[in-house]
């Protein structure tokens, strides 16, 4: 909720994707948040499928008409790369969901995100949890959005490792020109990496209740967990399973359970091994690079460095199915 007891106005950017869709899935029932719209980006699999994907979690989850827009089919320059080894050949683990008999807007999702920025009555949250793609797009095609935006908390990034490469996370690796022009978009940031991503997992017993469950939206997140195990198991559970980017909408929610810093990040373009790192400057005083050669301008981002997974946890169950975790672990653990 904002300060004054209404619905935080958020908009989605996504790619889904499992994690994806148990994002939307908590994002439609909490009711801090009022979801305007969801766009739609190529990245873990192909943009028509996302879009299909969007359509079908919002059918199950009982949402309102929200608009659903589709959006870039591939990064500003490269050609596009999903993850369909993780996500499934459909993006949904492969678990047999029926086609939506929702329909996506008629407008792209550029055109979408600015009339819905614009048209909001209180500045707008964004929350991408895919590559960066529609967000550049938007940003430099209507740069006037900007003042109508209250904060852009994004999945994607890392501080230390990473998942596509060595030291890049996917999401930035896939489109590393989209997300250095985030990173200047001029309002504030909040960067939910892997460091904090990987971490937040819910326990098999409780996976084990939302499968059971006689409500459509509790069985499938209960049904996409189990498709995303944690990675390496957590306390030899092996049924646990990693909520992702749904981390990033909890964050929204309840900015607290992460621990972040105000710190200089920056995208590495350039070919080879490090193209899509994000380059965190955690240190406490310039090093010898800019004494000699002088200060880069680099963006400033609250970057998460840490977070409550107990907490994160119970919030998503209660949100989503109102079950309480059937067991608990204490603050960052």
């Amino acid at each position: 909720m904002t300060n004054d007891g209404r619905p935080i106005p958020v908009i989605i950017d996504c790619d889904t994707g499992v994690d994806d869709a148990l994002a939307l899935l908590f994002a439609v029932r909490h009711p801090g948040l009022d979801l305007r719209a969801v766009t739609c980006v190529a990245g873990n699999t192909d943009v028509d499928g996302v879009v299909r994907n969007t359509l079908t979690v919002l059918e199950v989850a009982g949402a309102p008409e929200i608009p659903v827009a589709r959006g870039a089919a591939r990064p500003l320059i490269e050609p596009s790369r999903s993850a369909r080894h993780v996500h499934g050949d459909d993006g949904m683990g492969d678990i047999g969901l029926p086609a939506p008999a929702r329909v996506p807007s008629g407008l792209g999702a550029v055109d979408l995100l600015r009339r819905e920025i614009l048209a909001s009555p209180r500045p707008v949250t964004l929350i991408p949890t895919a590559p960066l793609t529609n967000i550049a797009l938007l940003l430099r095609t209507h740069p006037e959005v900007t003042d109508h935006i209250e904060r852009i908390v994004f999945m994607g990034g890392a501080v230390a490792c990473g998942n596509a490469t060595a030291v890049a996370e996917f999401n930035v690796w896939h489109d590393p020109e989209a997300a250095a022009i985030l990173l200047t978009a001029g309002v504030p940031i909040t960067m939910y990496g892997l460091d904090v991503f990987q971490r937040v997992v819910v326990p098999g017993a409780d996976v084990r209740a939302l499968r059971e469950s006689a409500e459509p939206g509790a069985r499938l997140a209960g049904d996409l967990l189990a498709h995303r195990p944690a990675a390496p198991d957590v306390d030899g559970d092996p049924e646990a399973g990693g909520i992702g980017d749904a981390g990033a909408v909890c964050a929204v929610v309840d900015p607290a359970g992460i621990a972040t810093r105000l710190l200089p990040v920056e995208v590495s373009l350039a070919p080879g091994p490090t193209r899509g790192q994000t380059l965190v400057d955690r240190r406490p005083r310039p090093g010898e690079s800019e004494i000699h050669d002088g200060l880069r301008e680099q963006s400033l981002v609250d970057v998460a460095l840490d977070v409550d997974v107990d907490r994160f946890v119970k919030l998503y169950l209660e949100t989503v199915a109102g079950v309480r975790p059937a067991c608990g672990r204490g603050p960052g653990e």
